[in-house]
């Protein structure tokens, strides 16, 4: 028989993860199937053929895409010249809309069958895009399920598969695991600040993260503080900002562990982002912030068509968990925020109730899914995996 062939494009590292899952997924039902187009380290270890280099698609802001933008229109020419010579049964997508959705749309024309694998956040903004994405795709992956409403009310093929973290973190509470993991002894309360990953957010945040840490001192004389950095860089940039700004104030940086940090923590401030799940799935009351340039803000407050930007916002479809934009972020806004999520027991154990039910809601095996959905637009007769929660 002629093996399975799947091509995959995945441009950053999250996408890596998700194609790494998948290839081993589909490789449960067929080992002999061939996977090639463009992964990561990840996804090569599954035997995955990547024709370049895929950190050459890692592009980020407005102008770094300008400047690289004769290479990547060249790499996704060879591509597509790639993948129309291998005639594969199927071509995910997996994220990185920009590069992708133009190379499945190709594909599509050419009558190879096509799957998007991570929704743009077309629901939010730049709606218009859904046009693009009808064209492009034969079906749409969500995370999600507010998301698959969406392509439901515009025609688009839809599934929601939920989403991997919610199946690799457990759902009893890692607090006391994760407390002894860190070397953290007492009972003291612990805060997370958790302010980006990137230098520009880490700037814009950490002076008024660490003011906040200064306010909550002054109400709680035994609290503490941790900050996980993402890298290096980042560790010597909070660092110098703790030197400059607050020496005497108990807080305590480390390298990485982001998750181990949120799930010893009993309450986490941080930036917007993917995060804000974890601490969810993790059954952390939050406060999540938000600041852009003023330029940024200007142009986003007006394309912007939901009343929420933080996940678990998002996910509940109401104010579950506060989130600050702009302004509003502030020593004095965001310090009485945490101290009502470290106080009052009638909230934390309310909102912890809605975290876990949205968790059992998002805990649908996505990779199996995924692998079941994408195998079944190439033509093999779909398998239902159960969600993780039954």
């Amino acid at each position: 028989m002629t093996p399975l062939k799947i091509g995959l494009i995945a441009g950053e590292a999250s996408g890596d993860i998700l194609g790494a899952d998948l290839i081993r997924a589909i490789r449960q039902r067929f080992p002999q199937a061939e996977f090639e187009g463009i992964g990561g380290p990840l996804m090569i270890a599954q035997g995955f053929h990547s024709i370049c280099d895929m950190d050459r698609l890692s592009v980020m802001g407005f102008t770094e895409p300008l400047k690289r933008l004769p290479e990547l229109l060249r790499i996704r020419r060879h591509l597509k010249r790639h993948l129309i010579a291998w005639q594969p049964d199927v071509v995910v997508g997996i994220d990185s809309p920009d590069f992708t959705l133009n190379v499945e749309r190709s594909m599509r024309e050419r009558g190879i069958r096509t799957v998007h694998y991570v929704s743009p956040s077309v629901w939010a903004w730049r709606q218009g895009r859904i046009k693009t994405i009808a064209k492009a795709v034969d079906h749409m992956l969500t995370l999600f399920p507010f998301e698959q409403s969406f392509y439901q009310e515009h025609g688009v093929p839809v599934s929601c598969v939920g989403h991997p973290l919610a199946d690799q973190i457990p759902f009893d509470d890692q607090r006391e695991a994760s407390r002894q993991s860190l070397s953290i002894e007492g009972d003291n309360p612990v805060v997370a600040l958790l302010p980006g990953s990137r230098a520009g957010e880490v700037s814009q945040l950490i002076p008024i993260f660490l003011e906040t840490a200064q306010w909550l001192r002054r109400s709680l004389p035994n609290i503490e503080f941790i900050v996980p950095a993402a890298n290096a860089d980042r560790k010597r940039q909070i660092l110098d900002a703790i030197a400059l700004q607050t020496a005497d104030l108990p807080v305590r940086v480390v390298l990485g562990e982001s998750r181990t940090v949120m799930a010893a923590a009993d309450a986490v401030l941080m930036a917007s982002g993917t995060t804000s799940l974890e601490a969810l799935l993790l059954q952390r009351p939050m406060v999540v912030c938000y600041r852009f340039s003023k330029m940024s803000y200007a142009l986003l407050s007006r394309l912007v068509k939901t009343p929420f930007f933080s996940l678990p916002n998002l996910l509940a479809q109401r104010a579950l968990v506060p989130e600050l934009l702009q302004d509003e972020v502030s020593a004095e806004v965001i310090g009485p925020l945490i101290l009502e999520q470290l106080s009052d027991e009638n909230h934390r154990e309310t909102l912890l109730a809605e975290f876990r039910r949205i968790h059992q809601d998002l805990a649908r095996n996505a990779s199996e899914r995924a692998a079941s959905d994408i195998l079944a637009i190439a033509g093999v007769p779909k398998q239902e995996p159960a969600n993780r929660a039954d």
